[in-house]
C-alpha cells in the first residue's frame, strides 16, 4: 500500500495572499476605530492602518492635532498637523513635498506627505496622513480609499453611540415614569408598621432600598432575566404590604430561563401597569398578578397577566404605534394613580423590537372587563446581547 499526502504549502495566488493580509489588517484596525476617534482607540488602529498601506509612517489627526502616530519620521509631526489641519479646513485631500517638510535628519524616508479627510455625517473630524518618500497617484488613491473606510468605521461608532444615549434616554423616561405615588405610599405603608410590626417595617424598608438601587442603577443596557424578577419581587412586596387582601401575587419561573438576558427595566414597568390599573376599577374583591416565565425553545416567553379592569384594545394599538394617548378609559381614571394605563408600554415595546427584531415586540391581550396579558418573547441567545 501507498499513501499519499498532499500539503497546500501558500494560500492561493500572490494576489490572493494580498487580499487575504489587506483584511487582515482592516479587520485588526477596525475594533478600535468603532470606539471613535479618540487618542487611545487612534494609538491602537494606527499601526494596522500603516500595515495596510505600507508606508514608513501613518498619522491619525483629530480636531487638537496628532491623535496617534505610527512609524517613522515623528520630527515631521508638527509639519503634518500643520498640513492636516488645512485639510480638514478645506475637506479635501492636501500634499505637501520635501520643499514642506524640511528635515535635517540623515537618511529620513519622510519627504512627502498626504492629508486625506475623515468625514462623518458630513463632518471632517480629522485625517488620516501618510508619509512616505515621494507621493505617487497610486499611493494618494490608496490613501483616500483607507480614508474612507476608516470614515465609515467611525460613522457606525458616531451610530453605536447614539444608539447608547437613545437607550440611556429611554431608560431615563422609564425611570422617571416609575410612580411617585408607589414611593410615597411605599413609604407611607413602612411607616404605617413602625409601631405595630417594627420587624416587618425594617424588612420592607431594606425592599424598598433594594428596589430603588436596582431601578436608578447608572451601568447597563441590559440584565439577567434573575436580576429584573428580583426586583420586580421586591415592588410586589411593597405593593402587597399597601393593598393587603387585595392583591394576590402568583409566580411560575423555568429555573432553565433565569440567566436570559433582557433589556434593563423592560418587565418592571408591566408589572407595575398591571397592579396600578388591574386594581383600579376592578369590581374584584381580589386582584391577581401572574407572572410566568417559560423555556420555549430557542425562545424565553415571559407573561404577566391582571384579572382586573382590563382595556380598551384599540387604545394599546395606539399606544404601541407610537401615539401620545393621555385620554383616561377602561381600567384608568383621569389623573391620579390610575391615570395612563399604558405606562412604559409603548417604551418597553420600542426598545423589544431595537434590541431583537419587530417579532420580539409586545403582544397584549385585553378588554374592557376582562383583564389584561401582556407577553414578552426574547431569544435565549442574541448577538451583542450580554449584561
Amino acid at each position: 500500500m501507498a499513501r499519499w499526502s498532499r500539503r497546500r504549502t501558500h494560500l492561493g495566488t500572490e494576489a490572493d495572499r494580498a487580499t487575504f493580509r489587506t483584511l487582515h489588517n482592516a479587520s485588526l484596525a477596525a475594533p478600535a476605530l468603532r470606539e471613535g476617534l479618540r487618542a487611545d482607540s487612534a494609538e491602537r488602529a494606527v499601526r494596522h492602518l500603516r500595515a495596510l498601506l505600507g508606508t514608513p509612517a501613518v498619522a491619525l489627526t483629530g480636531a487638537g492635532g496628532v491623535l496617534a502616530w505610527d512609524g517613522i519620521g515623528a520630527h515631521h509631526a508638527e509639519q503634518c498637523a500643520a498640513l492636516a489641519r488645512r485639510a480638514v479646513d478645506a475637506g479635501v485631500t492636501l500634499l505637501a513635498d520635501a520643499d514642506e517638510l524640511p528635515c535635517t535628519t540623515d537618511g529620513c524616508l519622510a519627504r512627502a506627505a498626504i492629508a486625506s479627510p475623515l468625514v462623518v455625517e458630513d463632518d471632517v473630524v480629522g485625517t488620516l496622513t501618510v508619509l512616505a518618500p515621494r507621493s505617487t497617484g497610486r499611493l494618494v488613491r490608496a490613501t483616500d480609499e483607507v480614508a474612507v473606510w476608516v470614515s465609515g468605521q467611525l460613522a457606525l461608532a458616531e451610530l453605536d453611540a447614539s444608539r447608547n444615549r437613545l437607550v440611556e434616554a429611554e431608560v431615563r423616561a422609564l425611570r422617571a415614569q416609575i410612580s411617585p405615588h408607589f414611593v410615597y405610599n411605599s413609604l407611607g405603608a413602612i411607616a404605617s408598621f413602625v409601631r405595630t410590626d417594627p420587624d416587618r417595617a425594617r424588612e420592607l424598608l431594606l425592599e424598598f432600598a433594594d428596589f430603588t438601587r436596582y431601578s436608578f442603577r447608572r451601568h447597563g443596557e441590559f440584565t439577567t432575566l434573575a436580576d429584573e424578577l428580583r426586583a420586580i419581587e421586591r415592588y410586589l412586596l411593597l405593593e402587597q404590604a399597601r393593598f393587603g387582601d387585595r392583591l394576590a401575587v402568583r409566580l411560575r419561573i423555568a429555573p432553565e430561563v433565569l440567566g436570559v438576558t433582557v433589556p434593563f427595566l423592560c418587565l418592571q414597568p408591566l408589572v407595575e401597569n398591571a397592579v396600578r390599573h388591574g386594581l383600579a376599577g376592578s369590581p374584584r374583591p381580589v386582584t391577581t398578578v401572574t407572572i410566568v416565565a417559560r423555556d420555549v425553545g430557542r425562545l424565553c416567553v415571559v407573561e404577566v397577566e391582571d384579572d382586573g379592569a382590563g382595556e380598551d384594545p384599540e387604545r394599546i394599538a395606539r399606544v404601541l404605534a407610537g401615539e401620545d394617548v393621555t385620554s383616561s378609559g377602561p381600567g384608568g381614571r383621569a389623573g391620579g394613580e390610575g391615570a395612563h394605563p399604558s405606562v412604559g408600554l409603548g417604551n418597553v415595546d420600542a426598545r423589544l423590537r431595537a434590541t431583537y427584531g419587530d417579532e420580539a415586540g409586545l403582544v397584549v391581550e385585553t378588554a374592557p372587563g376582562a383583564g389584561t396579558k401582556v407577553t414578552v418573547r426574547v431569544p435565549k441567545f442574541a448577538p451583542g446581547v450580554h449584561p
